[in-house]
């Protein structure tokens, strides 16, 4: 019996801490519980050489994006242009 109790119990208290800490609220956040330790964390200005480095490698990865999906669609350009070729020897 006293071990239902204390399961009960248990279970309350966790249900209560999971509704607690996972609900749902419009208003933010206050600072401290979402910033790390102060001396852990610093901001630090970027250069124009950073800024721009960043810049080039975000356009870099956009180009080789594209040029994959160009080449797969000229791939599937020829395998059906293969296979008109192929109906048409039947």
């Amino acid at each position: 019996m006293s071990n239902r109790i204390l399961a009960l119990a248990a279970a309350a208290l966790l249900g209560s801490l999971a509704l607690s800490a996972g609900a749902a609220s419009a208003a933010p956040l206050s600072v401290n519980s979402v910033q790390a330790d102060t001396a852990i964390v610093t901001q630090v200005q970027m250069t124009r050489m950073e800024r721009r480095m960043i810049e080039r490698r975000m356009m870099e990865r956009r180009m080789m994006k594209r040029r994959m999906m160009d080449r797969r669609m000229d791939r599937r350009m020829m395998e059906r242009r293969m296979d008109r070729r192929m109906m048409n020897r039947m």
